[in-house]
C-alpha cells in the first residue's frame, strides 16, 4: 500500500501520455531495452583511484545476462590494494552486476573502478557493444598478453638529472640509449613475463634472460648507454 501526502491526495488525476520505455542500448551486436539487471551483457573496463589517489585500479568484466562470468583486476601504486584485488577477483564472478556494485571491495580505488565499469555496461558503452554474441569468456585474460602480466609503464625524472625509463609495455628496462647530446633515443628491455615462463618450464635462467632481451628505437646507434636504476 503506497502512502501519499495529504496534498497529493487532494490533487485531481491526469492521464499519463505514451510510455515507450527505456532507450535501447547496444549490447553484443543487438539493441536492447534494459528493464532489469538480467538485460545487461557486455565486456568492458573501469578505472578508479582511492581518495588520496596514491593508487589506481583497472577492472575488466565480462558480463552475460547480468551475471559476471569473468573478472580481471589490475592495480598499481599501493601494496595493500593488491590484497584487496585478490579478494575482489574471488568475489565478483558469479554475482549479478548489481550485487557487484553494492559489494564492499575493501579498497576505495577498486570500488570506484567497479562504479565506473557499471556505468559503461548499463549505458551500452562497452568494448563488445557491436560484437555479435559479445566476447568469449577469457577475453579479459587476453589483454595481458604473453606471460600473463599487466602492461605497466614506469618513468622517473628530475629537472637536474633528466628522465629514467624503468618499465615500458615491452618489459623491464635495463639500459637507455643516449645520443651525443645525452638525449634518449632508445632502450633495452627484458620481457619479464616470458622470461619467467621459460625458467618455469626448465630453461637456464641466464639463457632465458638473454633470449628475452630486446631493444627499441635507435638503440644500436647510441653514443652512450645508461642503467636507469644505478646511473
Amino acid at each position: 500500500m503506497m502512502n501519499y501526502s495529504h496534498e497529493v491526495q487532494k490533487m485531481c488525476p491526469i492521464a499519463k501520455g505514451p510510455n515507450h520505455g527505456p532507450a535501447p542500448i547496444p549490447e553484443e551486436g543487438r539493441w536492447v531495452k534494459a528493464y532489469q539487471i538480467a538485460d545487461i551483457s557486455g565486456m568492458s573496463h573501469g578505472v578508479g583511484a582511492c581518495a588520496p589517489q596514491q593508487g589506481a585500479c583497472k577492472i575488466s568484466l565480462n558480463v552475460k545476462n547480468g551475471i559476471v562470468e569473468e573478472a580481471l583486476v589490475e592495480t598499481i601504486g599501493c601494496s595493500g590494494m593488491t590484497h584487496s584485488a585478490a579478494m575482489a577477483a574471488e568475489i565478483l564472478p558469479g554475482k549479478t552486476l548489481l550485487e557487484c556494485l553494492n559489494t564492499d571491495l575493501v579498497c576505495d580505488a577498486i570500488n570506484v573502478a567497479m562504479r565506473e565499469i557499471f556505468l559503461q555496461l548499463v549505458y551500452g558503452r562497452t568494448q563488445s557493444a557491436f560484437s555479435e554474441d559479445g566476447l568469449v569468456i577469457g577475453a579479459a585474460m587476453e589483454d595481458l598478453g604473453k606471460g600473463l602480466r599487466s602492461q605497466v609503464g614506469t618513468m622517473y625524472s628530475t629537472k637536474e638529472k633528466g628522465v629514467r625509463y624503468m618499465e615500458m609495455a615491452e618489459g623491464y628496462v635495463t639500459r637507455i640509449a643516449l645520443d651525443e647530446n645525452n638525449e634518449v633515443i632508445g632502450y633495452e628491455f627484458v620481457r619479464v613475463g616470458k622470461m619467467l615462463e621459460d625458467i618455469r618450464h626448465g630453461a637456464n635462467p641466464t639463457d632465458a634472460y638473454e633470449k628475452n632481451k630486446g631493444t627499441y628505437g635507435r638503440f644500436d646507434a647510441a653514443a652512450k648507454y645508461v642503467d636507469p636504476r644505478e646511473e
